[in-house]
């Protein structure tokens, strides 16, 4: 992609939707903390239909230390890994306890810490919770950021330097989540719905003759 392209691109996505977030449903920086843990190569949708019940019942750590792993297991069942997972969240919930007063902590190294909790899912939480220009690679980034020309990077850390390099400063902190939902429902990975693209005219994509 042209360099002077990538400010209009962000500007389209904007546009088309001009107030980006995730689509987890979280009442708090624990309850959105604990949605991307369970998302983890699960559907927002499972997660949400999950933690509506968890969170009437534990939506604290200390609620859900309380819960204990076995039951938290049974609320959580309906999710891929659900045990792993459970077991992470009780680990976490116990840290977030003892270390930080029962607060999600606000820094990379500290949640990078929690058991559970990669670099895709700090950078999620740093960017939703707390709004800094961290981008989370996900398929849909990953497929996207290299579809478009934003990079050529072959895993998802490269893919994240070279956006943050090339995103404009004005749309950092909404570029997650714009190049994301974009990814869900226009730009898919098959078939990818071009005639209803805000930003076709400036995507080469549409001209590899891919089912566009």
């Amino acid at each position: 992609m042209l360099k002077k392209n990538i400010e209009p691109v962000f500007a389209a996505l904007l546009k088309n939707t001009p107030a980006p977030t995730t689509e987890l449903v979280f009442n708090s920086n624990f309850e959105l903390l604990v949605a991307v843990v369970l998302s983890a190569q699960a559907t927002d949708i499972s997660v949400n239909k999950a933690t509506k019940v968890l969170f009437s019942v534990a939506n604290t750590p200390e609620a859900i230390l309380e819960l204990g792993e076995e039951k938290l297991q049974s609320y959580v069942k309906s999710i891929g890994l659900y045990r792993t997972k459970a077991k992470n969240i009780i680990k976490t919930c116990a840290i977030l306890v003892d270390q930080y007063g029962a607060e999600v902590p606000e820094n990379r190294t500290a949640l990078e810490k929690l058991p559970g909790v990669g670099r895709k899912t700090a950078n999620v939480i740093l960017n939703t919770a707390f709004n800094q220009p961290t981008i989370a690679v996900d398929t849909h980034i990953y497929r996207l950021a290299r579809r478009l020309g934003l990079s050529k990077g072959n895993n998802v850390l490269r893919v994240e330097e070279d956006l943050l390099k090339k995103v404009p400063k004005a749309y950092l902190k909404d570029a997650h989540h714009l190049l994301i939902l974009h990814g869900r429902y226009i730009c898919t990975a098959r078939s990818p719905k071009c005639m209803q693209c805000p930003i076709l005219q400036y995507c080469s994509y549409k001209d590899k003759n891919l089912n566009c």
